[in-house]
């Protein structure tokens, strides 16, 4: 009989315990698995004896503060935690849709880009495999005319989309057909280092963080190693233009964004120096010339293949210094025929081959790499 008592108490006690476990809160998930050494938009974190893991992304577009999403990542057949109202996916997410295709070049880079099964734009997607594969991954179309009959029927595990001034139209959409997404914030990252580490956090999604860290792991390594030899190196900065018109403005990144980085680590020096806030601005044409004419260097002119083409889209400033010196570069190497720019897509984390490349045209001692992602325009 007291054995009999004992069992029985002893079977409570471990159903209370599970329960207990089963029912762990949100709150819980403090521990730090992933904190980026450079991005700055997500985070990895764990709770004590737990499996499933929470991905944090803070701010993901431009002008939020203080917003932060999350997706909760199960392993285990662990319980949603207590309180959680964000979304979830179930770890090793199998079937992606890519509303970037930066998104689509991270999961190459981890050999897993078989995952996607839709794309926004594919026409303008450089990928082999999206190209090829058209049978695999359908285009569902772009924000704000989403073909979600199509999207439905690719039976998709997660959608990774973003915000551009403020939540992705999908979401309401997403959430009354109970397809899980999350936001990856890579393009909103001032360190070209911390665009790249985004893939760590696609590599969780995909229940392969330790692969995302290793293919991580060299690229700031040759990043650094390039930047060291500029900077030992090298005494003179060429002042560098960059942009030409777009939609009637000509918009000029700030000093602290990301391209302002690759040039100063590039042993450049960015030519507008007037804004220091986080957001491009757009100039006048008379200031654009100015600034032009001050240049030894002219690089990302727009669509630009050729200086033809360059005067046609500006021809008030073919008599500028870059372009009578014959240092006018675009980086537009490698677009296909629709016009989709893979500097764009595989560039994002590969930013120790754009530094490079950006090397070899501001200081051509230096480097007898061939191009990647640059061309000089003739």
């Amino acid at each position: 009989m007291k054995k009999t008592v004992y069992f029985i108490l002893l079977s409570a006690a471990t159903f209370l315990i599970s329960c207990a476990s089963n029912t762990t809160g949100i709150d819980a998930y403090t521990e730090t698995l992933y904190k980026p050494s450079y991005a700055s938009g997500f985070e990895i974190v764990g709770a004590e004896g737990r499996q499933s893991t929470l991905l944090k992304v803070f701010n993901p577009w431009q002008g939020a503060e203080n917003t932060e999403t999350t997706l909760f990542i199960v392993r285990n057949g662990e319980k949603i935690p207590a309180g959680f109202t964000g979304q979830v996916v179930k770890a090793g997410a199998r079937r992606i849709v890519c509303l970037s295709s930066t998104y689509v070049a991270m999961l190459d880079a981890l050999g897993q880009v078989d995952r996607v099964v839709g794309v926004s734009g594919r026409n303008y997607i450089s990928n082999k495999y999206v190209t090829t594969h058209p049978e695999a991954v359908a285009d569902i179309g772009f924000d704000g005319n989403i073909d979600y009959e199509l999207l439905l029927a690719q039976r998709p595990d997660l959608v990774l989309l973003f915000g551009v001034s403020g939540a992705s139209g999908m979401e309401s959409k997403l959430l009354e057909m109970g397809i899980p997404f999350c936001y990856i914030g890579e393009y909103l990252e001032e360190s070209p280092l911390g665009k790249a580490e985004w893939l760590v956090a696609i590599a969780e999604i995909t229940d392969s963080r330790e692969k995302g860290e290793a293919v991580f792991e060299p690229v700031p390594e040759r990043y650094d190693a390039l930047r060291a030899k500029v900077a030992a190196a090298t005494s003179k900065h060429p002042k560098v233009m960059i942009n030409t018109p777009y939609a009637g403005s000509w918009f000029m990144a700030s000093t602290e964004s990301y391209v302002a980085r690759l040039i100063a680590d590039a042993g450049g020096q960015y030519v507008y120096t007037q804004d220091t806030g986080n957001q491009s601005r757009p100039i006048d044409t008379e200031e654009a010339y100015r600034l032009a004419e001050m240049s030894d260097c002219w690089i990302n002119v727009g669509s630009a293949a050729s200086l033809r083409e360059l005067a046609e889209i500006v021809p008030k400033f073919m008599d500028t210094r870059p372009v009578r010196e014959g240092r006018v570069y675009n980086n537009n190497r490698r677009t296909n025929p629709s016009g989709g720019n893979d500097y764009w897509e595989s560039g994002v984390i590969h930013p120790d081959l754009i530094l490079q490349d950006l090397i070899r045209i501001f200081h051509p001692e230096l480097t007898d790499a061939e191009p990647t992602y640059y061309r000089k325009l003739n």
